[in-house]
């Protein structure tokens, strides 16, 4: 069964994200992959952090050949409407439905600052521009010969404030046509089950992410991004003990034992530690 058709069902779906590498060697990405291949499926970055790696297109079609479904993430930052256009009819061609839009981090961000974002495109329309190319047209208005079908998936950040502007960002992503949804990290279910209470997702499937903590550093890192709340409890876990990553697992597991009562799913993020998402879902039923 397809990711497209998964989300129409029951499900409690598990995807979980790969990182290309930033060069051509692809050994490493290629052992991660393997670790994944029970999935329902596995998203592919787009020069996450505005950090330069191989395309997420290249190595879509990599976990395709592994029998992986993929999810192609396409960053509206780097790319103008033609190229853009062209990236979804490529991604098309090669038989990759799926694709996460979102914005891209500011390449302020990472290890290109200064450098200057497209964002012709901001995301509502380039789900609107993927929606357009189904019905065989592009944005100049020409007929395209063969038109693609895609299954359109959005970001939302339940922890960012305000609340309000999350759930209406949300509603608009929906009516351009998303189909489902991949979520910032969250540690506080409680926090995270508030916030579907204020959107209306009848018939879209959101996936909360959440994120394998490693070390102390790490979990420091985490709570400078944007919107992600850590709670006291779980910071004091990961400072006191005697092996951060054993400790970061467990707490990644109970999180998704908690939300396996009341979510659609859920997208593991374990950033370079995907060997460890197997023994991570194992525990969490």
């Amino acid at each position: 069964m397809k990711f497209k058709d998964k989300l129409k069902s029951d499900k409690f779906l598990i995807t979980a994200e790969l990182f290309p590498p930033k060069g051509t060697d692809i050994s490493v990405f290629l052992k991660r992959a393997a670790c994944l291949t029970g999935l329902d499926a596995v998203n592919v970055t787009d020069n996450q952090r505005a950090s330069m790696r191989v395309g997420s297109l290249a190595m879509c079609k990599l976990l395709l050949e592994m029998n992986i479904e993929p999810v192609l993430q396409l960053a509206s930052r780097d790319k103008n409407r033609i190229a853009l256009q062209s990236e979804l009819l490529s991604a098309a061609v090669l038989g990759i439905e799926n694709v996460l839009i979102i914005s891209g981090d500011h390449p302020n961000a990472g290890e290109y600052a200064g450098t200057k974002t497209v964002y012709d495109l901001d995301t509502i329309q380039l789900i609107k521009t993927a929606r357009l190319l189904e019905t065989g047209v592009d944005l100049a208005g020409k007929k395209l010969s063969g038109s693609p079908k895609f299954c359109v998936g959005a970001v939302v950040n339940p922890s960012a404030e305000p609340h309000e502007l999350q759930a209406l960002m949300f509603e608009k992503k929906v009516n351009a046509g998303a189909e489902f949804f991949q979520t910032q990290t969250i540690f506080n279910t409680a926090q995270y089950k508030l916030f579907l209470e204020k959107i209306n997702h009848s018939g879209v499937k959101v996936l909360p992410g959440v994120t394998l903590i490693k070390s102390p550093k790490f979990m420091q890192f985490l709570q400078k991004l944007p919107g992600v709340n850590i709670p006291q409890e779980v910071q004091d876990r990961i400072n006191g003990a005697c092996d951060p990553l054993a400790e970061g697992m467990r707490i990644c597991s109970e999180t998704i034992r908690e939300l396996r009562s009341f979510s659609d799913g859920v997208h593991i993020m374990a950033i370079g530690m995907e060997e460890y998402i197997p023994e991570i879902i194992k525990n969490s039923l």
